[in-house]
């Protein structure tokens, strides 16, 4: 059973930072590239990162560009991202996606794989 779950989520006051992580188990996802998604409440779900299965290409949502910094572990089947300087419209829950793309055509489909998803939480 294919299996993506995130962790490190919760309550930050804005400017602080968080970690997210995802770990992938039931397959290989050595050869998909990996992102973030998020879904605010009452709005549409919006990309956020993805980055290639080496991981060395990334793209970001405009929104995040500077702040949030995604990347994945040594082994390839878990991926972080870095949240700095967060605010209030950061507040969500992010989902953890893997599919066989690119990172800068991750944001414009639907991946195959998704995870349960995060609370984030940033406070004013």
């Amino acid at each position: 059973q294919v299996q993506l779950v995130e962790s490190g989520g919760g309550l930050v006051q804005a400017g602080g930072s968080l970690r997210l992580s995802c770990a992938a188990s039931g397959r290989t996802f050595i050869s998909y590239a990996m992102g973030w998604f998020r879904q605010a409440p009452g709005k549409e779900r919006e990309f956020v990162a993805a980055i290639s299965s080496s991981g060395g290409s990334t793209a970001y949502a405009d929104s995040v560009k500077g702040r949030f910094t995604i990347s994945r572990g040594n082994a390839r089947n878990t991926m972080f991202l870095q949240m700095n300087s967060l605010k209030p419209e950061d507040t969500a829950v992010y989902y953890c996606a893997a599919d066989r793309t690119t990172p800068q055509s991750m944001g414009v489909g639907t991946p195959d794989y998704w995870g349960q998803g995060a609370q984030v939480t940033v406070s004013s």
